[in-house]
């Protein structure tokens, strides 16, 4: 999940919107997650690791996203990290709606619609990571394992996160995940994607009381 800069973001969500917004931005998510699974050019880092966990287990992809959802929640509890309504919802939402898509999404046999589905899936991504964080409830539990990472270490995010999803991709690809030109597409594309979309959907709280 991406990492963005939420510093100098213009205000443009009205409060009322968070709870809608959030849900909405999880929801395309998922959609986008399966997208690029249908693609078979290359998945996310920690999508990799759903993907091998789910051929070796035999269950859903949402289900297996939830169930490292959780796992990677409770590593929290020794960072002292609180989850909010964004975080439970973050991994409700998401294995549900993966799981529709991969239901209803055709897999497609030419490589230009795998192209198509590919690029859809991360330009949708970025845009729903922008909506659920720029909701401001509470971050994925991936995400909150990266900042209490970093807010207990000497290391920046940056390198925080970079490790993490080392480890992930290495740890999913050697247990049969997919890598490929996707799989470096993301890395490079996720994050000014999402910092492009932010202004649009970022919330602060301070707008409160102006």
């Amino acid at each position: 999940m991406a990492s963005v800069n939420l510093q100098h973001v213009p205000v443009r969500v009205d409060p009322g919107r968070r709870l809608p917004q959030l849900f909405a931005g999880l929801a395309l998510y998922g959609a986008s997650m399966a997208l690029q699974i249908e693609a078979t050019l290359g998945l996310a880092p920690w999508d990799v690791l759903h993907e091998a966990l789910h051929k070796r287990t035999g269950l859903s992809f949402g289900t297996i996203t939830a169930i490292t959802g959780v796992i990677v929640m409770l590593c929290w509890i020794p960072l002292r990290q609180r989850p909010g309504v964004g975080t439970i919802a973050n991994i409700a939402m998401i294995s549900v709606t993966v799981d529709i898509g991969l239901w209803l999404l055709p897999t497609p046999e030419t490589l230009a619609p795998r192209v198509s589905f590919l690029a859809a899936g991360i330009v949708l991504n970025g845009l729903a990571t922008a909506a659920y964080i720029g909701a401001r409830l509470g971050p994925g539990p991936r995400d909150g394992l990266m900042t209490g990472l970093a807010a207990r270490s000497r290391f920046s995010i940056r390198w925080i996160r970079t490790g993490i999803e080392v480890a992930v991709l290495l740890t999913g690809w050697l247990l049969g995940g997919t890598v490929g030109l996707g799989t470096a597409l993301y890395a490079v594309a996720i994050g000014p994607l999402a910092q492009a979309f932010l202004p649009w959907v970022s919330w602060d709280q301070h707008a409160r009381a102006k």
